[in-house]
């Protein structure tokens, strides 16, 4: 990652944030980008104090000028894009029956077409420095989730799209990869939607539990380094894309009553 220009989209906390320092540390030149100004303005701060070369730039990834303007700041900057994180997200808990169309609308704005942008306007870049377009997805990208419906949709959509991607571009020296943690410490519960379209709030789950993002994130890296094409974290996420090629209709009771069990679960 030495002296590699990498722009990480959702940079101001959980994943992104680690992701950010991580690749700081292994001497990349990095792009903050995220809607919060104050926070990355905070962690532009941080890593500049630790020598890292780095800018923010104020995005919302669901906005297609804001994505167009992060891949022209970025390579008036930096002059070149070598490796395009596509992080930034949203979810939601609550059932379809009872949401709101605009809270789905919502979900695939920023994380469906947020990752469409950035990637459409990065695209030529990474081409001519034979880079790297990355999507965080999920395992909920690779089996629905009960009271997520807009959040496994969106997921679903990235994987096809970034798989879609490297087909097209296999002979051309672009790497995609597909990153799909398992449950991460991280405040994307705390953010998500309810059926109203408001926070949620307080974490349905224990945090305590989860795999930390500093160690998300160093898996990423990794397999960036490495031009690894699928990348799936956890026993329990493994497990789960294993059953769900062999057992789907066994997994779907048992994803049921795991997530069943939530505290303040929307079905029971």
């Amino acid at each position: 990652m030495k002296d590699k220009v990498v722009i990480i989209t959702g940079a101001s906390s959980g994943i992104g944030k680690a992701l950010a320092f991580e690749m700081a540390a292994r001497g990349a030149k990095v792009v903050l980008a995220a809607r919060s100004c104050d926070k990355l303005q905070e962690i532009e701060s941080e890593l500049k104090a630790l020598g890292a070369r780095v800018i923010s730039i104020p995005t919302d990834v669901s906005r297609e000028e804001d994505c167009r303007k992060l891949v022209t700041d970025t390579v008036q900057y930096f002059g070149r894009i070598d490796v395009l994180i596509n992080n930034a997200g949203i979810s939601m808990r609550a059932l379809f029956e009872q949401s709101g169309l605009d809270v789905l609308r919502r979900l695939m704005e920023v994380n469906f077409w947020g990752t469409v942008y950035c990637t459409k306007f990065a695209l030529p870049y990474l081409l001519k420095s034979k880079g790297s377009v990355v999507g965080v997805s999920s395992i909920a990208g690779n089996k629905g989730l009960p009271g997520r419906t807009g959040y496994s949709a969106s997921k679903f959509a990235i994987q096809g799209f970034l798989e879609t991607l490297r087909i097209e571009n296999m002979k051309k020296g672009l790497h995609v990869l597909i990153a799909c943690p398992g449950f991460t410490s991280s405040n994307i519960r705390n953010t998500a939607l309810a059926a109203d379209g408001t926070t949620q709030g307080e974490s349905p789950r224990d945090e305590n539990s989860m795999m930390k993002a500093e160690d998300v994130a160093i898996k990423i890296a990794n397999a960036i380094g490495s031009r690894k094409q699928i990348l799936v974290l956890t026993l329990q996420g493994k497990l789960i894309v294993f059953l769900n090629k062999i057992f789907p209709f066994i997994l779907d009771r048992i994803v049921y009553n795991q997530l069943a069990k939530e505290p303040d679960s929307p079905f029971k």
